[in-house]
């Protein structure tokens, strides 16, 4: 975690190359100026985890010299986990953690056509969170992640989709059976909401790169956008067997959109052996709406996959 900058994902990426850490997986977001990062690496020598507490602490703190800077109020952290985690779960946790939804005005947040409105249901002894945006993929996961970082208990929650239109509906309570009371707390749930809804919002060039594996790839597929001046913005990198399957989200150095024509096709003659599939990234991906106007209505106790929600510790059972 740290301040974003222009080619911090290559350094980041060199660094790890140069003392033998070969990245089998990663998943970066970028969001109000902050970087988070979530890598997993193996040791290039024995293709398992790196079991060295001395090398681990070295890698530590290179990556933190990497991540600081002296102008940063907040800082930089740098981790390491033995534990089997989801990535953007645990993205959403350290965003969280480091307030990135404290920096933001409302025009600023809410490009989105959304509302989020917050209220006590006295008679039943909850407190009850509308959620109304544009709809996307990861619409519901996104939101139950923030409520469940607050220490939120879902007891009854509605989704409702129209296609273009996401509405959510929650009744919650705090871990400890409170509902919100101060107008304090309901604006914070609020604002942290609109944070975790912004946060996979993407607009900049998308870039897809299918390579043959090899140790340093992500190294000098990053390098290369550095030198061309794209800032990666967000970033998915995976392996399946012995095949890279990345994409990255690209801006130029000022945050604005790519001149693709004349800087990708640069980038695409360094990479060469690898296949780089260009795509405009819209806002938002919506589900395409068909000729029906039909809406499809879900409440969380009729649908199995809120199991997989569950098991994730973001909904609870009804009390």
């Amino acid at each position: 975690m740290g301040t974003d900058r222009l080619g911090l994902m290559s350094e980041i990426s060199i660094l790890l190359a140069t003392m033998n850490c070969n990245v089998v997986a990663a998943e970066l977001w970028t969001h109000n100026m902050r970087v988070a990062c979530v890598i997993h690496i193996t040791d290039e020598l024995t293709n398992g985890p790196i079991e060295s507490p001395e090398k681990l602490n070295t890698i530590k703190g290179s990556l933190y010299s990497v991540l600081k800077s002296d102008k940063d109020p907040k800082g930089a952290r740098t981790d390491f986990g033995m534990s089997v985690t989801h990535s953007e779960r645990r993205l959403h946790q350290m965003m969280f953690a480091d307030r990135d939804y404290e920096e933001f005005s409302d025009d600023q947040m809410w490009d989105l056509d959304g509302k989020i409105r917050v209220e006590n249901c006295i008679e039943k002894g909850y407190s009850v969170v509308n959620i109304e945006s544009q709809n996307r993929p990861k619409f519901l996961f996104d939101t139950l992640c923030t409520l469940t970082d607050m220490e939120y208990v879902v007891f009854h929650g509605t989704v409702d989709t129209d296609g273009q239109k996401a509405y959510q509906e929650y009744y919650i309570r705090h871990v400890d059976g409170r509902t919100l009371d101060s107008e304090a707390e309901r604006q914070k749930v609020i604002l942290c909401l609109k944070a975790a809804i912004n946060r996979r919002v993407t607009e900049g060039l998308r870039l897809e790169l299918c390579s043959d594996d090899r140790v340093g790839l992500l190294s000098d597929v990053t390098r290369i956008f550095r030198e061309h001046g794209l800032s990666v913005i967000r970033a998915d990198v995976n392996t399946r067997g012995d095949k890279a399957f990345n994409v990255f989200y690209v801006r130029d150095a000022s945050g604005n959109q790519v001149d693709h024509l004349k800087v990708i096709e640069a980038v695409r003659q360094e990479i060469r052996q690898a296949v780089l599939q260009v795509k405009e990234a819209s806002s938002l991906c919506t589900s395409p709406v068909g000729g029906s106007s039909t809406r499809a209505r879900f409440s969380f106790g009729s649908l199995r996959p809120f199991q997989v929600l569950y098991n994730l510790g973001l909904i609870r059972p009804s009390q």
